[in-house]
């Protein structure tokens, strides 16, 4: 034991930085702690003797001196131990966002790459990996180097792709994706070496077909109204970003604030602005930043700069500064203005600069905005989704058109997704929620019915009615988007009231203006919870419960139309559709953990075997009936994806390849339509669907299809020559092109939209 003890004070001192003693270091500490350990099996008294040694090192309770020895052992770690609150002020380290518990890893590092991919490449090599999906890409250094060199790494491993990509695409063998959230005005670079995102843009601009882009005015004031606020999102945005500056995230601003003040300091004509000022500045164009982060490498490109340039810009004017010539020296620093720099050092400082700062803009984005913002401006929350803009009320259909085409030419693999983990509520939650953009005036009746209804189920707390007006207008939301269409028993209505409880109480905690996750206020969470009890409290004496029951069934009812419009979209549109665990059928979930709920695959895997049993059997597939009257249990929905699915397998040239041609419908309901041809080689598919559907005064349990709905309404195609061939590919049925082209009536007469497929069909050469 001595011997040992000699042996562990011998080894290289752990600041030591040659690799000959970082490795006789690691080699010679496992081979002692193996020797302890044994010393410890065999010999109890040794075993005795490092159990009293650590109870006295512990101390005792209440004798402060007995922790001297404690407090000597922690000094002299390589790390301070310190209370977690303090970590948003002291932290030295880069983490994922502010979790203090995962540490971030420098990918720049070619060593810390190696080592950290290493399982990575073995399965890769060995075939048992195809894709990667790269999660919080922007949290990197070098985004785009480090997706290169992925596709490098593969290409020296297995070479050529083994699977059909795009040709244009083909100088990529990998097929690799990123969590990437992209402004409306952003575009992907397209020399990172990936072939898309997960689709975060594509999710959010399918649920905005659905939102009716007219009753904008009338549901921002219905909002502004009930709370009694008229704040815009783009201010609450930026404030919530301040918030998080001067919070959680204060440590990376003052790290970004020292090391541009050594930059300042520098300078004679910058030596005196201070650290203080220089983080107030900086806290101003973070939080005014436009989009997630720049990507400054080598070079800047012209997208950065105008970013840059805008943020500064518009900072500088809303700063309440004294000397606001601050704001042109942080612009010349992160552009590496060369005249405003002595030497080359200078200017490798400024650049070094620039990338960290861009490090630090997209964790502000995510956590201001998409976890505070988010939850405080509740105009319509089927908008407030991840890579959403809350601010744009909905998506017209010509917006929809130019998305799609642009995607099928610039990023024909990308990701396709409607629900993923890091939803603030699943599709088919926000597709009923949509619905209310349809009837405003019924919104706007309803709410303040149950605001008067519901007001004596209220507490004061802080000389307040507790929850805020604010929070109540989003519960009512969460209810009227996730409310079951019949409760069975008295476990599943408390196992839903328990869902709503912890989605409110996350809610209200994330928003940051009454309670939150740091500093809890109990008294207001209470409040919030009593009162999402009271309101769904069973019994015949619970009016508002009825209420809201008769309220949500027709707006249920045509929340489902509306997603299974979105899913014959998705499985046809220019990319690769993802569909999250559970979203098979309907799926109500709402943000994490809830949408992390065990999903019953058996039920699913049951009653998809049974719609394929009656296919094989050559059973006569009754459509009508069969969307009808399982809409409800979801197998429609179920239905429509495994048909679609299929096509895809049978036509991977028109999926893959085929570009995408926006159709014009004419007609007594035109502006109920959205319709496209995905084409190549003179084989195609066409795609018709429906939305608001609201307006068509449709009763729950009814379709929207045949005559008396669509009259005249008619899809011209005029690549398609009359007489043209037709398979509905859902329903089996045939159908020909007319002089009109494909009549709505005809192509919906048993399902609220149709998707045909053709061959040959096209006027003239094969074209795509």
């Amino acid at each position: 034991m001595q011997r040992l003890a000699v042996a562990f004070g011998g080894l290289p001192a752990r600041d030591e930085c040659s690799s000959e003693a970082i490795a006789a270091r690691a080699a010679a500490k496992d081979a002692h702690q193996r020797e302890l350990a044994r010393l410890v099996r065999e010999h109890e008294q040794i075993a005795a003797a490092i159990a009293g040694a650590v109870r006295a090192l512990n101390g005792e309770p209440g004798q402060p001196a007995s922790f001297d020895r404690l407090h000597e052992l922690l000094e002299a770690q390589a790390y301070r131990l310190a209370f977690w609150r303090i970590a948003s002020d002291e932290i030295n380290y880069r983490r994922f966002f502010d979790i203090n518990d995962l540490a971030a890893l420098r990918m720049e590092n070619e060593a810390a790459f190696e080592a950290t991919h290493r399982k990575i490449f073995e399965w890769l090599r060995a075939g048992k990996v195809d894709a990667l999906r790269i999660d919080h890409v922007d949290g990197l250094f070098d985004p785009a180097a480090y997706c290169r060199r992925l596709q490098d790494r593969f290409r020296h491993l297995r070479g050529p792709a083994a699977f059909e990509l795009p040709a244009d695409n083909q100088r990529w063998p990998l097929y690799v994706i990123t969590e990437k959230i992209i402004a409306s005005f952003e575009d992907m670079p397209q020399s990172w070496g990936v072939y898309g995102t997960t689709g975060y843009r594509f999710a959010n601009v399918l649920n905005g077909l659905f939102v009716d882009t007219a009753a904008e005015h009338r549901v921002t004031r219905t909002y502004h109204s009930f709370i009694g606020n008229d704040a815009a999102f783009d201010e609450i945005a930026v404030r919530g970003k301040h918030l998080i500056l001067r919070n959680a995230l204060a440590s990376e601003l003052m790290v970004l604030a020292n090391r541009l003040a050594r930059i300042a300091h520098a300078n004679r004509d910058t030596r005196d602005y201070t650290v203080n000022t220089l983080r107030q500045a900086l806290a101003e164009v973070i939080a005014r930043f436009p989009v997630y982060r720049t990507y400054i490498a080598d070079k800047i490109a012209d997208t950065d700069r105008r970013y840059i340039e805008w943020a500064v810009g518009v900072a500088k004017r809303h700063s309440r500064a004294a000397d606001v010539s601050i704001f042109d020296f942080i612009k010349s620093v992160l552009l590496a203005d060369p005249h405003a720099v002595d030497a080359p050092p200078a200017a490798a400082a400024m650049r070094t600069f620039a990338q960290k700062f861009q490090q630090v803009t997209a964790p502000v984005m995510a956590k201001g905005v998409e976890d505070t913002a988010f939850y405080i401006y509740n105009r319509l929350v089927s908008l407030n989704d991840v890579g959403g803009e809350p601010a744009t009320f909905g998506v017209t259909v010509s917006a929809f058109h130019g998305a799609s085409a642009d995607r099928a030419s610039n990023w024909p693999a990308t990701m396709l997704a409607t629900s993923t983990h890091d939803n603030k509520r699943s599709e088919d939650v926000r597709a009923r929620i949509d619905v209310l953009s349809e009837l405003p005036a019924l919104w706007q009746s309803q709410l303040r019915r149950w605001a008067r209804v519901n007001r004596s189920k209220k507490r004061e707390v802080d000389g307040e009615p507790a929850p805020s007006r604010n929070d109540e207008y989003l519960l009512y939301q969460t209810l009227i988007g996730t409310l079951p269409a019949a409760v069975d028993d008295d476990a599943a209505a408390a196992l839903y009231c328990e869902r709503i409880e912890a989605y409110m109480l996350k809610a209200v905690r994330e928003a940051k203006v009454h309670t939150s996750w740091i500093t809890h206020h109990d008294e207001y969470e209470a409040a919030v919870t009593n009162f999402v009890r009271a309101l769904l409290k069973g019994g015949e004496r619970n009016l508002f419960l009825q209420n809201l029951r008769a309220t949500i069934e027709p707006l249920a009812w045509l929340g489902m139309l509306n997603s299974l419009s979105m899913m014959l979209i998705k499985y046809t549109s220019p990319g690769v559709p993802d569909c999250y665990q559970g979203n098979e059928l309907w799926d109500f979930s709402l943000v994490d953990p809830d949408n992390r709920r065990l999903v019953d695959y058996a039920a699913r895997q049951q009653a998809l075997r049974e719609l394929a049993g009656q296919m094989r059997r050559g059973d006569t597939l009754d459509s009508r009936a069969l969307f009808a009257d399982t809409l409800n249990d979801g197998r429609a929905k179920l239905y429509a994806i495994w048909r679609l699915l299929m096509l895809r397998r049978a036509r991977p040239s028109v999926f893959m390849h085929g570009g995408y041609t926006p159709l014009a419908a004419n007609g007594f309901r035109a502006g109920n339509v959205i319709a496209y041809a995905r084409r190549y080689a003179g084989r195609g598919v066409v795609t018709i669907a429906g939305r608001m559907f609201g307006a068509m005064g449709i009763a729950p349990g009814a379709l929207p299809c045949g005559e008396a709905i669509w009259e005249d309404t008619s899809v011209a195609v005029p690549f398609l020559a009359e007489g043209t061939s037709l398979r509905h590919v859902l329903t089996g049925a045939s159908a020909a092109v007319t002089a009109g082209g494909i009549r709505v009536a005809a192509a919906l007469a048993e399902f609220p939209g149709a998707v045909f497929e053709y061959e040959r069909g096209e006027i003239g050469a094969a074209s795509k």
